[in-house]
């Protein structure tokens, strides 16, 4: 397994983000291993943003354990009816991170919000997907485009990230962890930064963002067939397509 000393973070964060790292960290040590590769391509000097697949309520938590020990601390941009529940949305805003008010009026603050902090030399983490996919096999479905939205006005590196293992801790959609005496093993790939420059002089083209988001989504499926050894369907599950109704 991955043994990674822990590398100070590079970027300036509140105390509870101190705080919080303090607390689960020394959790997920104890209760999973890590089989970790790809740090190399994680950019420094620069604000980056980070796009992971999503397929456990844990995983951007094991996202973020790869991102901190390597010395990046990530600004998730999450929805915004977290942020309405009680003590967590509180620990969310105090811990810096990022609204998405999805179909409102409000809905570009969150872009707003996140290019100031990449101006500022932060990691924005995306699950471009927007929740846990919806493929019967897990493999990453058809996101949202506003990663690619994000990544085109903004024009920061966007590195995929491919997670595996999460499941183990908390399974799809369950309420209740797994056996963690069995120490599941965290998977984490990133790939190099997904080449989006010749799209950049339409960064405000609905088209160029979808477009920047398929390529975004196509580089992390393939960081997590290599991780899984298995080869993914040909077409990312749509979860707004309904089923063919059988013939007859």
């Amino acid at each position: 397994m991955t043994r990674v000393r822990r590398q100070p973070l590079r970027q300036a964060v509140p105390w509870s983000y101190h705080a919080v790292i303090a607390a689960l960290r020394p959790v997920l040590m104890g209760v999973t291993r890590r089989d970790w590769s790809g740090a190399e391509h994680l950019p420094r000097g620069e604000g980056f943003i980070v796009a992971g697949n999503h397929y456990s309520e844990v995983d951007p938590i094991m996202l973020a354990h790869f991102l901190v020990d390597h010395g990046h601390a990530p600004f998730f941009l999450a929805k915004s009816s977290l942020f309405e529940v009680p003590l967590l949305g509180a620990a969310l805003r105090h811990l810096e991170q990022v609204p998405v008010y999805r179909s409102s009026s409000r809905a570009g603050d969150a872009l707003e919000a996140a290019r100031a902090a990449l101006a500022g030399g932060r990691c924005i983490a995306i699950m471009p997907e927007g929740t846990l996919t919806r493929d019967p096999d897990l493999w990453p479905m058809k996101a949202k485009s506003g990663v690619g939205r994000l990544a085109l006005t903004s024009r920061a590196p966007v590195v995929p990230i491919a997670q595996w293992g999460a499941q183990g801790v908390l399974g799809h959609y369950a309420r209740r962890p797994g056996n963690l005496l069995k120490r599941p093993v965290q998977h984490v790939s990133a790939g190099a930064p997904v080449e989006l420059s010749d799209l950049y002089d339409r960064a405000q083209e609905p088209r160029a963002h979808a477009e920047a988001t398929r390529r975004v989504m196509a580089a992390i499926t393939e960081q997590l067939a290599q991780i899984r050894g298995e080869q993914p369907p040909a077409e990312p599950f749509d979860p707004a397509r309904r089923p063919t109704e059988p013939e007859g």
